[in-house]
């Protein structure tokens, strides 16, 4: 089961598109740069579940672009 949900998740980020583009873009980070995971005791050991648990914390976020 995903931790956290995906109803969670949408709270934070409303498109899943999105939430799922971010998610992997930072999961890749952490494996191949040796990123430094942005939140404390995580409870995930896979990059994508340490990305959606930095979502949820608030340390991942849109950027909204204004064009």
């Amino acid at each position: 089961m995903l931790e956290p949900s995906i109803d969670d998740l949408q709270t934070k980020i409303k498109s899943k598109y999105t939430l799922v583009t971010i998610a992997a873009r930072r999961a890749r980070q952490i494996r191949e740069e040796n990123k430094k995971v942005l939140v404390d005791n995580p409870k995930s050991n896979k990059y994508v579940g340490l990305a959606l648990e930095e979502i949820m914390a608030d340390k991942l976020h849109v950027k909204n672009d204004s064009n």
